[in-house]
């Protein structure tokens, strides 16, 4: 029990940062939403949505192939590192001289709608660009960091990163506005290049902030050694290339639907269809963020104790009280819905001239339920995915993520002409589910661990029920939905006690 202490003790350290600069992060939502037109939050949302698609390739699973071979190389340490950063750097590079090369191509195909501007459209590929390739050169020193013990310094840049993101979104779209209409010094001459709700600023704080990051990383970078191994390399290729595959499966479930989205509707629509929809999962985003603070922490933790005498037993405990965990926030995220949709794009309605408008964004909240459990469903494929991971047999990884990814665009290129954004959501709690049940059932089949499957499931079911009565029932009332919500914490606290007292006795 006392591995399960350190255990919460790394993934807190780690986990903390993470859902600190995200909470950062997740602030510029509703600057994007009051300074932007509805059309310009399409934009970036659809273009981050191809990034995060694009960033999986660029790392090529080396993060977690890291992981694990530093484990099974604790010798060679420094050739795991140069293997694995040298490959990140290399396709990187590849993929920015191809894109530089059909440049002109990239933008075309990124100009959709009635208004079409090259000129701006090159400025946000060019970021793009720029963002894409900063990013994935820090992904392995960032992983190098979380390796060696340093939470604090891992937790400090990614925090900066975002500081920065945030101080120069509000430089551009409130500050220098200010500035101009205030006619302070310095005014006149912003006034002559300044565009008043651009999304391009948007994109430029990310390469200030990106760019900037690299430079906080120079003490690892400049530990990359021009010394590799072929036969390691070969090795952790045939353990990566499976794991790229299954994180771009992961990313097409997650960010594909914004993209199909953005070109399967109706041009006069498509851009405003995509920011309702993007904003709105915002809110299902708070359990998203406690789901990656949780990998930071997991991945590690289980290749370091994959070889301890109770290490399934432990799996177990972990994967308890995850699902405990994510059921409560599922809960609580759905019971205060309309605060946080106040909070993220404004209050329901607003009263302009004697008229009272409807806030446009509020007409897709409900897309919040199914995105909630899909992230759910999401965080225990992720507990689940240990047993193909420390079994060195990727490739189940990969059929699974590639079994869900199939559903996730051919369900989509079905339902979105018919019902939109509201189909993209659900679709992905399907192909979360799936990928889920299918982990557990492979699992239990070549890497058996003894989870509490009908604990475990009780929980979740107990968890979309209350989410339902909470939301259609009782139309999101706030008070109703926060009862239910500590009704259902307390009888988790009442049914675990006993393991819980005796976990924190333990020295």
């Amino acid at each position: 029990m006392s591995v399960l202490k350190k255990f919460a003790g790394d993934t807190a350290i780690y986990g903390l940062s993470t859902i600190l600069s995200r909470m950062i992060a997740f602030a510029l939502t509703p600057i994007y939403a009051r300074a932007l037109p509805v059309g310009g939050n399409g934009i970036f949302t659809a273009m981050y949505g191809y990034a995060a698609i694009i960033n999986p390739i660029l790392a090529f699973g080396m993060e977690t192939t890291f992981f694990r071979y530093l484990q099974k190389k604790n010798d060679n340490r420094q050739l795991v590192y140069n293997n694995a950063f040298g490959a990140v750097i290399a396709i990187s590079i590849v993929f920015l001289l191809f894109s530089l090369l059909f440049l002109d191509r990239i933008i075309d195909f990124m100009q959709t709608g009635d208004v079409k501007d090259h000129a701006d459209y090159a400025f946000y590929v060019k970021c793009f660009l720029t963002i894409l390739v900063t990013d994935a050169f820090c992904v392995i020193p960032f992983a190098k960091i979380r390796a060696e013990g340093r939470p604090i310094r891992f937790g400090t840049i990614k925090c900066l990163n975002i500081f920065i993101v945030v101080f120069f979104n509000v430089f551009f779209l409130f500050l220098i506005p200010m500035i101009i209409s205030h006619k302070l010094p310095g005014g006149e001459w912003m006034a002559s290049w300044y565009r008043p709700k651009w999304v391009g600023y948007v994109f430029l704080s990310n390469v200030i902030a990106s760019v900037f990051t690299i430079f906080l990383l120079l003490p690892e970078i400049l530990q990359l050694k021009l010394k590799f191994d072929v036969g390691m390399f070969r090795e952790m290729f045939v353990y990566s290339w499976p794991v790229l595959i299954a994180n771009i499966s992961f990313i097409i479930n997650e960010a594909l639907d914004k993209a199909m989205l953005k070109h399967m509707l109706p041009a006069n629509i498509s851009d405003q269809e995509v920011g309702i929809y993007g904003l709105c999962a915002k809110i299902a985003l708070f359990l998203s963020i406690f789901v990656q603070a949780f990998r930071l922490g997991a991945e590690p933790f289980f290749f370091n104790h994959s070889k301890n005498k109770n290490a399934k037993e432990t799996y177990a405990r972990i994967m308890n009280y995850f699902v405990i965990t994510v059921a409560v926030i599922a809960v609580a995220l759905v019971a205060n819905i309309n605060i946080l949709a106040t909070i993220i794009v404004g209050p329901e309605t607003r009263v302009v001239n004697n008229h009272v408008i409807q806030n446009i964004y509020w007409s897709g909240l409900g897309v919040v339920p199914p995105l909630v459990f899909g992230y759910l469903s999401l965080g225990i494929y992720m507990n689940l995915s240990v047993w193909y991971k420390l079994s060195d047999q990727t490739k189940y990884g990969l059929y699974i993520s590639g079994i869900g990814a199939v559903l996730t665009i051919v369900l989509n290129w079905i339902f979105i002409p018919q019902y939109s954004y509201m189909a993209s959501a659900w679709i992905s709690f399907i192909a979360y589910a799936g990928m889920m049940v299918m982990s557990y059932l492979w699992g239990q089949r070549n890497y058996p661990i003894p989870y509490q499957l009908k604990k475990n499931l009780a929980y979740i079911v107990a968890a979309i029920v209350i989410v339902f009565i909470s939301f259609n029932v009782f139309n999101r009332n706030i008070f109703i939905g926060n009862a239910l919500l500590i009704l259902f914490a307390l009888a988790a606290f009442y049914a675990e006690k006993k393991e819980l007292m005796a976990l924190l006795r333990k020295n």
